[in-house]
């Protein structure tokens, strides 16, 4: 069980500081006012805390919250019912592991957002906009209003770093709106509203506090940083509103910690300080960047203070790092604990990863650490995150435990169809980061194995996840492409198998004869 069930998906930003952010409108100044703006809340709500309803506050900010919904053609692979029978050619053409080629089909998605200017920007998650399994496509988006009126909605801006989406309607007159508030004046029991889309049931209205800010939640990464509520949030909550009393936005609903799948009253926002940045760069059609180091981390546990006599809850722990990135040329190291970055001491609420993505790229900083029990200080110029597809390769074989099973997917975006289906491997390049991950020197050449059919003979001749292809038929495999041409080559002399070299870490390389299917 995973310590974070998504309430509809997970979300993340870049940092806000200072006062509160209002979103500009695209009308004429002074033509329209925020359901929230200071004048109209100082109405409907006493400064000194919590109004005895909150019907006049839900009044005034709901007209602005509406329901997301899309629809979706998603790729899924069909089952073979006869697969491992004689019957099994009955299905038609086989795919791996005895499943029937992939197939199309429909698929609706339901979430919430929020309007934040008067010619109708809107503001949701970016899961609730895009496709679950990142191989479909998202055909229409519908946003609906409080009233029930329905306008299609176009995607202006997506970040799924981020998790954070930006639409646009039209309409043919101005359109309610709220403002992002500053979350950094959140405080831990402060009364708060979320309106949302829960289980699709349409406007919804609950209340709690702030439990915490500034959570993390154990999943890591650059933006595991929350305002923490026990406004019940449910599923289809996501991308909605939680307000303050004054009726500013401080977050945007979106996960929660849940055994059951249902709200147990620990919901979590990504603060409105975070996310308000991310969202302007994606209504203006700007790239996302963020600062990047390179290394993968760890907290510093119990345990692992006690084991090298440093101070608990402090710094983290750097476990690997990939070679020619920044922090490889600053000369951290595996095993360093890294105390402070750019003079920012690193802490549970204020980790690497966050300080280090929101530092922009080519800025150099000093780094503190310890290494062998003594600290010294590096310096670091930090460099832009690479793609989520760069990262995936980056980490791919880091966690086996955590390794895709024989009909599970690898993380990468189009596998080799042909190599599935005639060898019963999937295959990926052999990138010098995959290289490091494997013991095996950056100018090795060869595709790595990162799954294996357990139905396939390759299988059955003992290949592994992690095993490195060199050659086959004795032709050096320095791509999938070139894999695949071995394949087809094969096939074309009528050879029933192929004689594969393999690498596996720690031992010689090996010859396998593997046979096609």
């Amino acid at each position: 069980m995973k310590p974070v069930r998504y309430a509809y998906g997970l979300t993340g930003a870049l940092l806000l500081g200072g006062a509160a952010a209002t979103l500009t409108t695209g009308y004429a100044a002074g033509a329209q006012v925020a359901q929230n703006d200071a004048t109209q809340m100082s109405r409907v709500v006493p400064r000194a805390g919590a109004p005895e309803s909150f019907a006049d506050l839900t009044a005034q900010l709901q007209p602005a919250v509406v329901n997301i919904s899309t629809r979706q053609r998603i790729q899924v692979q069909a089952q073979n019912p006869f697969a491992g029978t004689p019957f099994e050619g009955l299905f038609g053409n086989r795919g791996q592991g005895g499943q029937g080629q992939p197939r199309t089909q429909e698929a609706q998605s339901l979430g919430s957002g929020f309007i934040i200017s008067a010619d109708g920007f809107v503001v949701t998650n970016n899961h609730v906009v895009a496709s679950p399994t990142g191989r479909g496509t998202v055909e229409e988006i519908t946003v609906t209003m409080p009233d029930g009126t329905e306008y299609p909605a176009r995607l202006v801006g997506a970040d799924a770093a981020s998790d954070l989406a930006v639409l646009k309607i039209s309409a043919n007159k101005p359109l309610p709106f709220v403002n992002f508030g500053n979350s950094a004046d959140a405080r831990v029991g402060d009364w708060v509203v979320a309106i949302g889309n829960p289980f699709g049931l349409g406007g919804t209205v609950t209340s709690g506090i702030v439990s915490s800010v500034l959570r993390a939640t154990g999943q890591g990464g650059a933006y595991d940083r929350y305002i923490q509520t026990d406004a019940a949030i449910n599923r289809g909550n996501s991308g909605g509103p939680l307000f303050d009393m004054q009726g500013n936005v401080i977050g945007i609903n979106n996960a929660i910690f849940s055994p059951s799948g249902g709200s147990v009253g620990i919901g979590f926002a990504i603060p409105a300080e975070i996310a308000a940045p991310i969202i302007e760069q994606l209504k203006q059609g700007r790239d996302i960047t963020r600062g990047y180091l390179g290394v993968s981390i760890q907290p510093v546990d119990d345990d692992l203070a006690d084991s090298l006599g440093i101070p608990k809850n402090r710094g983290e722990f750097v476990q690997t790092v990939q070679p020619g990135e920044p922090g490889d040329r600053a000369g951290i190291r595996p095993g360093d604990i890294v105390l402070t970055i750019d003079r920012k001491p690193i802490t549970r609420e204020q980790t690497l990863s966050f300080i280090v993505a929101n530092i922009a790229p080519g800025t150099r900083v000093p780094v503190e650490l310890i290494r062998d029990g003594r600290r010294l200080t590096v310096n670091a110029t930090v460099g832009r995150r690479p793609s989520d597809e760069t990262l995936r390769q980056q980490q791919l074989f880091n966690n086996d435990d955590d390794a895709p099973n024989a009909q599970g997917g690898t993380g990468q975006s189009q596998p080799s169809s042909l190599i599935q289906e005639r060898l019963g491997l999937t295959v990926v390049p052999l990138t010098p980061q995959i290289a490091s991950q494997l013991g095996v020197g950056s100018g090795t050449q060869g595709v790595a194995i990162a799954d294996v059919d357990q139905t396939s003979d390759a299988a059955r001749k003992g290949l592994q996840r992690g095993d490195i292809v060199l050659t086959a038929n004795y032709r050096p495999v320095a791509s999938t492409a070139a894999l695949e041409a071995a394949v087809r080559q094969a096939q074309s002399e009528n050879r029933e198998a192929l004689l594969l070299q393999i690498q596996r870490r720690g031992g010689p390389a090996i010859y396998r004869p593997v046979r096609l299917r």
